[in-house]
Order: structure tokens, then sequence, then C-alpha cells
């Protein structure tokens, strides 16, 4: 006999991971989006680096990417949806994709904040030549990964060289006004653990990378954002292969923060694959985890009163979003 989909949901809903259980102990489950105003845009997973701890699994290789029909479903949805008032773009290296500089320059004309996730040596591909003049024309907000101020634990991280690269792709920024006093040209630097380990309190290693990179190389920036390492994709593998995934996840778990739970981003954003499927967050997204049955689950169909007001889909991977002071595309939540 089939099962009902009110039952099935009432099934799913009774089952309890780590991630649940700790929510329902603070009050927050099931957990709730509380409207969407950022629509994060994942365009593919070709990238020009490989990095160890990517959760997109992103690399030179992979061929997966938006179509334009694809881009131009999102710009229709910014234009038909006020409340989204910025859109997100991520990747691989999001300037690969034939249809970045489309996406850039129409949700610029709605209006709209635009971030690009970059990965700095994206600077210096060929192709990209004119790329940090394009994002500094357009206002664009450069959201940049630099794992440390020193390069053999970026390099650790990002492949042999990238720290140098990285140097001077925010030297180049740097001289177009970015993160410089008044310019309105945000630059904001994202690190990452390299390790089985939460991130630093962000305001302490925000200064400290804000002091070692003004008196070592005379770069500025906005705002530092630190990111847990979620354990998926590849990371999850590192922590398999060195025997610290059950440890990593019991660590995640011991430091869990309701307040942190209760602004997790997930809350407030929609994420889009590059094949226009809908997720909660890009995490979700690489796990295949669209949202919640029931609503709309892909670009074409978007909905925002149902999507605004989604229950959210919730894993064990979560946790990383909730330990210590949280973690969110923005860095620290509380």
């Amino acid at each position: 006999m089939a099962v009902s989909l009110v039952m099935a949901e009432t099934l799913v809903a009774a089952e309890s991971t780590e991630f649940d259980a700790a929510l329902s102990r603070s009050g927050l489950f099931p957990l709730q989006a509380l409207g969407i105003d950022t629509l994060q845009v994942n365009v593919g997973k070709k990238c020009n680096q490989a990095c160890g701890h990517c959760h997109v699994e992103a690399g030179p290789n992979r061929t997966e990417e938006m179509t334009r029909e694809t881009a131009e479903t999102v710009i229709d949805v910014l234009r038909r949806n006020a409340p989204l008032a910025t859109l997100d773009i991520t990747g691989g290296a999001p300037e690969l994709n034939p249809s970045f500089r489309y996406l850039v320059t129409e949700a610029r004309a709605l209006g709209r904040h635009v971030i690009d996730r970059c990965n700095l040596t994206i600077l210096f591909v060929p192709g990209q030549e004119s790329l940090a003049d394009f994002l500094a024309e357009n206002g664009i907000e450069v959201v940049a990964s630099l794992p440390y101020y020193l390069a053999d634990r970026t390099d650790a991280q990002r492949g042999n060289g990238v720290f140098e690269q990285s140097i001077a792709g925010l030297h180049m920024l740097n001289a177009l006004g970015y993160g410089q006093p008044d310019s309105g040209l945000l630059l904001n630097l994202v690190y990452n653990p390299t390790g089985a380990f939460l991130p630093p309190p962000q305001a302490g290693i925000e200064s400290e990378y804000r002091r070692e990179l003004q008196k070592r190389h005379g770069i500025v920036f906005n705002h530092l954002y630190t990111i847990t390492n979620m354990p998926i994709a590849r990371f999850r593998h590192f922590l398999e292969r060195t025997g610290n995934y059950e440890r990593y996840l019991r660590r995640l778990t011991d430091a869990f923060n309701p307040a942190a739970a209760a602004s997790v981003m997930c809350r407030s954003l929609i994420s889009v694959g590059y094949d226009g499927t809908l997720s909660d967050c890009d995490f979700n997204q690489m796990l295949e985890m669209p949202v919640w049955e029931g609503i709309p689950r892909h670009i074409r169909d978007f909905d925002y009163a149902p999507l605004a007001a989604r229950r959210i889909v919730t894993g064990d991977h979560c946790l990383g979003c909730t330990a210590g002071a949280g973690s969110s595309c923005g860095g620290a939540t509380v």
C-alpha cells in the first residue's frame, strides 16, 4: 500500500540526526526559512584550481556549467522578485562560465548587489585579462579566498604558487580601489582552517590578517570571513583518510551554538545549481539535497512565497554552520 505524501513527510520529520536533535533541544526544529534576500548561484564546477578542502570538488577537468538559458531564467527571477536584493555568484571559478558577465551586468542593471566569489588566481588566467577592470566598473563586491597570510599554509591547501599569485591579484584589486577607504569597492577575504579544527574568533584573525598583509605586502581589505570546513566532498575524504571524520563530527556537535543555528544563512538565502535545481544552501546542493518536497525545486518554477517560508532540509553536515561562532558565506554569524 502506498504511503501518502503527508505520512511520508511525517516519517521523515520523525527521523532524527545529531543536528536535528540539537535543533530540538534549542526549540528550533524543524528549521524554517525567514524569507529570501539572496539568490546564490553556482554557475559550474570548472575551476583553474583543485583545492583540497573544496566542497564543490571543482577543478580544471570539470565540465558542468550553467547554460545561457538557465542564466537568463535567473535574471528573470530577479526581475520579478524585488526582495531578492543580492545575487551571489559562485562556482568553481564562476568567471570561467561564458554567462558570468551577462549575469553581472543584467543584475546590476536591475539595481541588485552582486558578489563574485573569486579565487584571485583567476585574474591571471588567459582570457581574463580584463576581469579586474570589469568587476570594478560594475561595482561588484569581491569575496576572495586566502587561507592564510603566509605562503606555506595557503599553498598547502590550494596548490603551489597560489599564494604568490593571490598577493599579486590583491595588489591589482587594491590599485583599482578595492578595499580602499570610501571607494565603495568591497574586498572581503575568506579564511578556512587547513585541518580538522574550527576557525579562530573572526575579529581576532581579521586584525591579524590586516596587520600582517599591510606590513608584509601593503595590502588592504574591508573584512575577513571565517568559514568552517564542511565534512563533505574533498574535506570529508581528507578526514576519512586521516582517521578524523568521527572526531571532527564530535567536535562540531560539542560546539553546537543555538544562537548560530538561529542565524544560519539558509534562512534568508536560496541556492541555484548550475542545472537550475534549488537547494537550501550550496552544501546541500553538492550533496544533491534539493529543497523540501512539494515546493518549487527548479529556478524555472520559482515562486517566492512558498520558498520564502519553506522548511529547511537538514543533515549532520549542518553542524559545521552552527559550531562555535557559526559559519556562513558571510563568515561568523554570532
